[in-house]
């Protein structure tokens, strides 16, 4: 038995179980079961947006002068923290930039037809706000270690900020619970879903499952992926914001000229394309079924792709250089603007755009589908794409790499020792996860993965009422 098999087999019946758990639904109509977890989420999205004044669209563009550094503070200079806030907007988005965009969005209109993208962009526009909050709080709950470093996230808000309102049991209790799911949701969704479509696109380049030299020599290439991730992940958060301001520009550049290409030589048949999302998203001519399971694959991958709910962002965030948590609440949001509006747009207008046919009875399709939707205008570009793939894997697993960190590190104190130990548990499950098929990576990995939003937003609706506080002290500042 192959040695892909044999991990395929040993992680099929764990991906099931823990799936079935998360992914706790009611059945709707015509066969179709909402997820409770949706429900979680979207809520929380217009929950924010309308708590705090479409902040999403209110301050947008002074996120982006912060970002960008066009717009100061008296007391910058005065701001401590590990990294500038571009560098955190970079790094998050190395996070979430990744291959939701191009595989995830891809299985969204695979399983959910073309209306599916309707609903992902909505979602990720009202994820907007829920991001502000999450990157706030996370700055207002951050500690400094003892080596000079800062940490933070929903494991410090959730401790401390429930604390302080009176509920120091329930905050530690949720607060080792996130620590639990970020580790699980690092290695699975930021791990193991990233590099096995990084394996599946190089088999697409060199002729296919049928004879490509790397159909069945998965585990060896994740040996390859594990040893480049780890060669990075060893420096920590400096190393890897580093390398992710790098990273994220030119991928993030490079996949969205790329994406225009393809969509100004099929500019006549926009207008028709973005028409086709929206009758779709309200079409009921697969029944009610239809129209219900397009608005959750919309809202599954617009989650996945953003992780707005989920927390994630806000443990990065929460190192950032600023002398006001909601001033980096501000360029946190931005995240989800990009990751989702932008770039996810992109890649469903190519895919609807190239006219590329699939099957839903061969199963789910990721990657795979993206990349002959590009190649119908560029037919070298599987290439140039595998290459986008990896920059997008790459730098999505080494941000992972440090949010699963953050979660031992609160669990079992700031040790050398055990956080190199599971670094090198992380770069070993980039080798099952090169292995397995994609139905059970998705599968796992989205378990894992969604399990974080439980804890973290019940949080975000208790301490909510804090930021909109400082919300309000900072734009009377900055008015006068």
């Amino acid at each position: 038995m192959a040695i892909d098999q044999i991990i395929n087999e040993a992680v099929t019946p764990v991906s099931s179980a823990f799936s079935s758990i998360i992914f706790y639904s009611v059945p709707l109509v015509d066969g179709v079961s909402l997820p409770i977890i949706l429900i979680w989420l979207a809520a929380i999205a217009f929950f924010t947006t309308f708590y705090f004044g479409f902040i999403n669209i209110r301050y947008f563009k002074r996120g982006l002068g912060i970002a960008l550094g066009r717009v100061k503070h008296k007391d910058d200079d005065k701001a401590e923290g590990d990294i500038t806030p571009f560098q955190a907007l970079a790094t998050t988005l190395s996070g979430t930039v990744g291959l939701g965009n191009i595989a995830g969005v891809a299985i969204a209109i695979s399983i959910g037809g073309a209306g599916a993208v309707f609903w992902m962009v909505l979602m990720g526009l009202f994820s907007m706000s829920t991001k502000f909050l999450e990157a706030s709080l996370g700055v207002t709950y951050r500690i400094k270690n003892h080596h000079g470093s800062f940490s933070g996230g929903p494991m410090y808000y959730l401790r401390d900020g429930l604390k302080d309102v009176g509920w120091p049991k329930l905050g530690m209790g949720l607060a080792v619970l996130f620590a639990i799911f970020s580790i699980g949701g690092a290695i699975g969704a930021g791990n193991m879903f990233q590099v096995n479509q990084v394996h599946q696109q190089i088999i697409n380049i060199s002729g296919g499952e049928d004879v490509s030299y790397w159909s069945d020599k998965g585990w060896l290439f994740g040996c390859f992926m594990a040893v480049l991730v780890g060669a990075v992940i060893i420096g920590g958060i400096k190393s890897i914001a580093g390398v992710a301001s790098k990273i994220v520009p030119i991928m993030g550049i490079l996949y969205v000229v790329s994406g225009l290409i393809v969509i100004g030589t099929n500019f006549t048949s926009l207008p028709t394309a973005l028409s086709t999302i929206v009758t779709s998203a309200f079409s009921m001519e697969a029944g009610l079924g239809g129209l219900i399971g397009a608005i959750i694959q919309g809202v599954r991958r617009a989650a996945f792709s953003n992780e707005a709910g989920i927390g994630s962002a806000a443990i990065t965030h929460a190192v950032a250089k600023t002398p006001y948590p909601v001033a980096q609440g501000m360029v946190g949001m931005l995240g989800a603007f990009f990751d989702t509006v932008v770039i996810c747009l992109i890649t469903a207008l190519v895919i609807i755009l190239s006219g590329v046919s699939f099957d839903p009875s061969a199963g789910v399709e990721g990657v795979s589908l993206t990349s002959r939707a590009f190649e119908t205008v560029m037919p070298w570009y599987p290439y140039v794409l595998a290459f986008i793939v990896f920059l997008f894997a790459y730098s999505t697993m080494i941000t992972w790499s440090y949010i699963g960190s953050k979660g031992i590190e609160f669990l079992l104190g700031d040790n050398y020792w055990v956080d190199l130990i599971y670094k090198i548990i992380f770069c070993g499950m980039i080798v099952v996860g090169a292995s397995a098929s994609l139905n059970v990576i998705i599968e796992l990995s989205d378990a894992m993965y969604f399990a974080m939003a439980v804890p973290n937003i019940i949080g975000l609706y208790i301490l909510a009422p804090k930021i909109k506080v400082q919300l309000k002290k900072y734009i009377q500042r900055i008015e006068k």
